[in-house]
């Protein structure tokens, strides 16, 4: 790691731009190193050292210092990953430090680089810095489409009445992926916007239009979230009506059961005492005579049922 940073720091000498891109935040070494080359402020190490931190820009008086969160569409069921990026432009220099080590967005950047491509390699540091922040806020439409799709599926299965736990779970792991994303893209805008006020010199007038793309972008994906928001909510909504639905109906099926049957008890009920001085006891037809009693009270509660439609 030492020895590639100190190529990468050598690297400076030539005409153009550096940029320098760290995977991972365990070797604070490394991070220190490039502070003191880069005069970072310690302050700031230490918020891109601290993965959580809500998005946000600072713009100081050599560099503007900038933290998002990059996600990873997830496959399948599975839930959207994320980590933190933190950016240090200066003059002639980029910085990116990247929570994870498994991949990330800027694959098409560095291809772009590589190839020759584009308008980037002719750009200055913050053309780049657009470069990676329009592909960090292009890829939340890639991960608001697969949470779309997963929203879809449940709302199919909720339609059909199968709500199983599994489900469930799953809708409610949506809506928190949700609070997640809103949380991640909402700050984007005030970002953008300060940039975009020209308060640095670091950000240059040409780059400001390209800004303002990336601000229509976020403004975007913030109203797709607003409406994945929206949707997670109203199914929400249906799956407790229609359980509390379910619910109705079973009650109602057991107290039209308990309807009948309570006075059936009560007839039992009375001849069940075995009274020596009851009557009816002695008399040949009085079972079968308690057993029409039974049956016409029987069809009585439940033509009075159906005929008030609760039946």
């Amino acid at each position: 790691m030492a020895d590639g940073v100190a190529e990468a720091i050598g690297l400076r000498v030539r005409p153009g731009v550096t940029w320098i891109n760290v995977e991972g935040l365990e070797d604070t070494t490394l991070v220190e190193e490039l502070g003191n080359h880069f005069r970072i402020d310690p302050l700031l190490l230490e918020d891109l050292l601290h993965v959580g931190q809500r998005p946000k820009v600072e713009l100081r008086d050599d560099y503007v210092f900038l933290v998002l969160r990059m996600f990873t569409p997830a496959g399948g069921s599975e839930e959207v990953r994320y980590e933190q990026v933190s950016m240090v432009l200066g003059g002639d220099f980029l910085l990116t430090f990247q929570e994870g080590q498994e991949g990330d967005a800027f694959d098409a950047v560095r291809r772009r680089l590589r190839e020759g491509r584009g308008i980037i390699r002719g750009r200055g540091a913050d053309y780049l810095m657009y470069a990676l922040v329009d592909t960090i806020v292009d890829n939340y439409f890639l991960v608001l489409a697969g949470l779309s799709d997963r929203l879809e599926e449940v709302e199919d299965h909720i339609l059909e009445s199968a709500q199983t736990p599994a489900m469930v779970s799953a809708l409610h792991r949506l809506r928190r992926e949700n609070i997640m994303l809103r949380k991640a893209v909402w700050p984007v805008r005030e970002m953008i916007a300060t940039l975009l006020r020209g308060d640095s010199p670091l950000v240059h007038e040409s780059t400001l239009p390209y800004l303002r793309d990336v601000q229509d972008h976020a403004m975007e994906v913030v109203e797709t979230v607003e409406t994945l928001r929206d949707l997670t909510q109203s199914l929400m909504e249906v799956h407790l009506s229609l359980v509390s639905n379910r619910m109705n109906e079973v009650i109602k099926v057991l107290t039209i059961i308990s309807t009948i049957f309570v006075p059936l008890t009560f007839i039992v009920g009375i001849y069940g005492m075995n009274f020596h001085y009851m009557p009816e006891l002695a008399l040949p037809w009085a079972y079968p005579a308690v057993w029409v009693l039974m049956a016409f009270v029987t069809l009585a509660l439940l033509t009075f049922l159906r005929r008030r439609g609760w039946l």
